[in-house]
């Protein structure tokens, strides 16, 4: 878990230095071929406006997600990703 920690506050450090909010932030997942999975990433970002592309992997397999959001601090940014993790089966990238 100090792993995750570590990863989160380097990220936020990463963006606060790179990233002038509010600003269009781009998320990438990707799911295994599953309805429930997919539709959990949607509705993780259902009402915040966000525009999501979905595409399936060369054998059927995974989908590929990925999701435009204005977001207005880096801080919000890691508290999607702190909730994408909780989805069995995902890859954030």
């Amino acid at each position: 878990m100090s792993n995750n920690k570590d990863f989160y506050a380097n990220l936020k450090v990463q963006l606060d230095d790179t990233t002038i909010f509010p600003a269009d932030y781009m998320y990438k997942f990707i799911v295994p071929t599953d309805f429930n999975q997919v539709q959990e990433v949607e509705e993780l970002f259902n009402n915040s406006g966000a525009i999501i592309n979905k595409k399936k992997s060369k054998t059927g397999k995974y989908i590929s997600v990925s999701i435009v959001l204005k977001i207005e601090s880096s801080t919000k940014v890691i508290s999607y990703y702190k909730k994408a993790q909780k989805i069995k089966g995902i890859i954030s990238l």
